[in-house]
């Protein structure tokens, strides 16, 4: 009986160990959570890239407009700046907010890459990128013209990526 007793504890750690297993082969990992799809963009409060007294971030996206959250040490950041600049050439609204980044850091950054947005504010604190439910940078809110957030994109915004965004932006406009 000792013996059973003593295997006990190494036969309750395979178990979990399957069972974990077991678990992380069903899982897909490319699978994104979207949590603010289909509901209104929440007041974060941001801080103008110019400086100032922070404001909510509605009153600053104001319409459709795609919501891009980035940083200046962002490397995938630099990689998808090229596509937000053709996306300001075609007109769309572009928001950028600076997440956990320092306002020099951040305006070096768009001085060297070009700058496509209409408005920058920052989030040095990450607080505001948490009542978004960003896991990382960058990612992009599509926000349609009530301010309901109506599509996501998790990475750096390529081709594709985009012409998806505009069509959920499009699609919400109908």
């Amino acid at each position: 009986m000792k013996r059973v007793l003593a295997f006990l504890p190494l036969v309750l750690l395979i178990a979990l160990a399957a069972l974990f297993i077991g678990w992380s082969l069903k899982r897909d990992p490319q699978f994104k959570p979207d949590a603010l799809v289909g509901k209104p963009l929440p007041p974060a409060e941001v801080t103008p890239l110019a400086g100032g007294i922070p404001v909510p971030l509605t009153a600053v996206v104001r319409g459709p407009a795609l919501v891009n959250v980035f940083a200046s040490w962002c490397a995938p950041c630099r990689e998808e700046n090229a596509e937000l600049l053709r996306l300001q050439a075609r007109g769309v609204r572009i928001i950028g907010l600076a997440w956990k980044d320092q306002p020099d850091a951040t305006r070096a950054f768009l001085a060297d890459l070009g700058d496509p947005f209409v408005a920058v504010v920052g989030d040095q604190d990450g607080s505001s990128g948490v009542d978004l439910g960003i896991s990382g940078v960058p990612e992009t809110f599509a926000v349609d013209a009530r301010g309901r957030v109506v599509a996501k994109h998790t990475g750096p915004l390529l081709p594709g990526d985009a012409e998806r965004l505009l069509a959920a932006l499009q699609a919400s406009a109908r």
